[in-house]
C-alpha cells in the first residue's frame, strides 16, 4: 500500500492530473491487473489518504496523504554532480559576499527547483525570487487561489517574524495547514549560520504538490555546505 501511494504521489507530481488505475499497471505495477489496483487505491481511499474528485476519475492524495508522504516516503536523494558543481561556485561566493552572494544562490535555486526561494536575513526581513515559477503552476490558475497566495506573498515579512525563532537547523517540510505561509503551497525550510553574522533562514516554496525529493535535496546540500553541522 505504501508504494501504491507513493506512485500515485510520484505521478501526480509529475503531471498535476488524477492519477488511475491503469497509469499505475503500465507504469508501475506491471504484475498486477487494474482490477487488483482499484481494489486496493479503495483501501487507500478508506483510509482517507487519497480520494476520487468525480466519478469516473482517477484519484489524488488527501491533506492526510500528502502528511503521510512526507513524513514517511520522501526519498533521499543526491543532487546531481553537475547541479552541485554550479551551487558550490556560489556558495564560495557567499562566503566573501555575504548577502548579495546569498540573494544570486537564491535566485540560482529558483532556476533549478522551478519555485520560489525565500531567504530570511532576518525575522523583518525577506528576500524572495522565482514567483512566475510559483505562479506558472496548474494550481495557481484559479483567480481565488492567486489573490490568496499574493496576500501571503504581501505578508511575507510578517510571517517570517513568527516562524523565523523556531526555524531549526534540522530542515523542515511543511505543507497543507502545516504551512504557515500558505495552506496551498508546500515548503522546504532550514536554518543558516554564516560566520560573523547572526542565522538566516533559507527555503524553497512552490505547489503542495512539488518535487519534494529534488528540492529537499537541493536545500540540504546548501544548507550544509554553508553550515556544516546541519544534517
Amino acid at each position: 500500500m505504501q508504494n501504491l501511494l507513493r506512485y500515485i504521489i510520484k505521478e501526480y507530481i509529475a503531471t498535476a492530473e488524477p492519477v488511475g488505475s491503469q497509469v499505475m499497471v503500465k507504469k508501475y505495477f506491471k504484475e498486477l491487473s487494474p482490477a487488483t489496483i482499484r481494489n486496493d487505491m479503495a483501501e487507500l481511499e478508506s483510509q482517507a489518504l487519497i480520494f476520487q474528485p468525480h466519478i469516473s476519475a482517477g484519484r489524488l492524495p488527501t491533506e492526510d496523504g500528502w502528511q503521510y508522504y512526507l513524513k514517511n516516503l520522501v526519498a533521499n536523494k543526491e543532487v546531481t554532480a553537475e547541479v552541485k558543481k554550479d551551487l558550490k561556485q556560489l556558495l564560495a561566493r557567499v562566503k566573501s559576499e555575504k548577502e548579495v552572494g546569498l540573494k544570486d544562490l537564491a535566485k540560482h535555486l529558483a532556476e533549478v527547483s522551478q519555485n520560489a526561494i525565500l531567504v530570511g536575513f532576518g525575522p523583518h526581513d525577506v528576500y524572495y525570487t522565482g514567483l512566475a515559477n510559483l505562479f506558472s503552476q496548474p494550481e495557481f490558475s484559479r483567480q481565488e487561489v492567486v489573490y490568496n497566495v499574493s496576500m501571503v506573498i504581501d505578508h511575507f515579512d510578517d510571517t517570517m517574524s513568527k516562524v523565523f525563532g523556531r526555524v531549526a537547523s534540522q530542515v523542515q517540510i511543511l505543507a497543507g495547514q502545516e504551512n504557515p505561509f500558505s495552506e496551498a503551497c508546500g515548503m522546504i525550510l532550514g536554518r543558516y549560520q554564516l560566520v560573523g553574522q547572526s542565522a538566516g533562514v533559507l527555503g524553497v516554496l512552490g505547489p503542495v504538490r512539488m518535487d519534494y525529493d529534488r528540492n529537499l535535496a537541493l536545500i540540504k546540500f546548501v544548507l550544509q555546505n554553508l553550515n556544516p553541522e546541519i544534517n
